[in-house]
Order: structure tokens, then C-alpha cells, then sequence
């Protein structure tokens, strides 16, 4: 037993604080998004003090079924899996990571954020050219902080993370099969069921461009993307 709290000791304290801080800071948000592929499901905490702007963004186009039918375009191992090109719906690949919403967000750095394991981020092609594509880090990318748009962090299924990983890619680290987001939601409150559970009772009564891997991760043309 001694032995066993040591190890577990040791493992604590060899990871890093603002780590845990920001795993819990995603599990407290009251923004959660929710991912369902036929993997499993990933959901993921968003950071709207850190990035208000892009963060609105993504809550509209989840809103809006916007994701809905689109597919994880690029997953690069050890790296990251990169999503949320509306042009994937269609029959052409040439052209995934290209599409995004329409228009631009501003970049919003934050010296808190870090890219972890997890970390979800915002790809882009230039500067200032945040859209909808976004990647999810498989591990820490620490030279991607302040480059980047953090956004939120995988607070369930990055099992499901590390499974799409795996999937066999082409040489542009296309998935040789689709791996589509099937529904893409805002998980609801618990405060909110009680609600409306109190509610019904009442009622009754009555291309971007790829980040480098080195340097980046980019997006095409109105989306995003990092690269290794």
C-alpha cells in the first residue's frame, strides 16, 4: 500500500500544476461541447474568459449544426487530429482544409493556456484567420503556446481521441475512410434539466494550410490547421 501511494505521489507530482488547473477549468465550463463519431464520443470544456470571441463562435456554429456531417480531414500521429471543414462534406478531398464559416476571428493568445494533451486549439493559414477548423493535441505541443488560439480541452473520450489517431491515412494525412462528426452539440446543464424537468411537471399540473509540425498548425482558406 505504501508503495502504491509513492508511485501515485510521484505521478502528481510530475505533472505539471497549470495542467491540472486547466483540466479542471475545462470541466467547470459552462460551455461543453459534445462530438459523436462512430469511434465514440469526445467531449471537450471551452475557455470563453480566454478566448470570448472564437469561443462565441464556436458555440454559434455548434448552435447551428454547422459541424454536423463534417469529418476529422487530417490526423497526423503523435500529433494532432484536425477538423471542423465544412468542404468535407462533399465528394472532393482535394479541397479538405480549405473551407470554414465565411469569415475571419482575430487571434486571442493567452499566457495561462498551454497546449497540453487534449488541448483544443484553432488552426489557421495567416495570422488572425481563425474560422472554424480546429485540432486537437495528442500530446503536450508546448512549442505551439502563444502561436495558437486556445480554446478549450478534452474533459471525456480522448480514448476516442487516440483510437481516430490510428486510423490509416494518406499521404496528405487524409483518413483513407471518412471519420465524420455524426452530431455535435452543447451538452445541457444539469441546473438546465432540473429546470426544464420542473418546467414539464408545472406544465402538466397546468487547407488551410497544415500547422507546420515544427512550427504550426494552419488552415486553408477560411479554415485552419497546424502543422508538424
Amino acid at each position: 500500500m505504501k508503495k502504491f501511494l509513492v508511485i501515485a505521489f510521484l505521478i502528481l507530482a510530475s505533472y505539471p500544476l497549470y495542467a491540472v488547473d486547466q483540466v479542471e477549468k475545462a470541466e467547470k465550463s459552462d460551455y461543453i461541447v459534445v462530438i459523436e463519431t462512430d469511434f465514440g464520443t469526445i467531449e471537450f470544456g471551452l475557455f470563453p474568459d480566454a478566448a470570448s470571441l472564437n469561443v462565441d463562435n464556436i458555440v454559434k456554429l455548434v448552435n447551428q449544426e454547422f459541424y454536423n456531417g463534417t469529418t476529422f480531414h487530417r490526423v497526423v500521429p503523435d500529433f494532432v487530429i484536425q477538423g471542423g471543414d465544412p468542404l468535407t462534406k462533399d465528394n472532393n478531398p482535394a479541397n479538405d482544409g480549405t473551407g470554414g464559416p465565411g469569415y475571419y476571428l482575430n487571434d486571442e493568445y493567452s499566457k495561462e493556456l498551454k497546449h497540453l494533451k487534449g488541448t483544443v486549439a484553432l488552426a489557421k493559414a495567416a495570422d488572425d484567420r481563425n474560422g472554424s477548423q480546429f485540432y486537437i493535441c495528442l500530446k503536450t505541443l508546448d512549442f505551439l503556446d502563444g502561436k495558437y488560439t486556445i480554446v478549450g480541452q478534452v474533459i471525456n473520450g480522448m480514448d476516442v481521441v487516440e483510437k481516430i489517431a490510428q486510423v490509416k491515412t494518406d499521404k496528405n494525412d487524409r483518413p483513407i475512410e471518412n471519420v465524420t462528426m455524426k452530431k455535435v452539440y452543447m451538452k445541457e446543464k444539469e441546473e438546465e434539466k432540473t429546470e426544464i424537468s420542473d418546467t414539464t411537471k408545472t406544465d402538466d399540473a397546468e487547407e488551410t494550410e497544415k500547422p507546420e509540425r515544427e512550427k504550426n498548425p494552419s488552415g486553408g482558406a477560411g479554415g485552419c490547421g497546424c502543422g508538424k
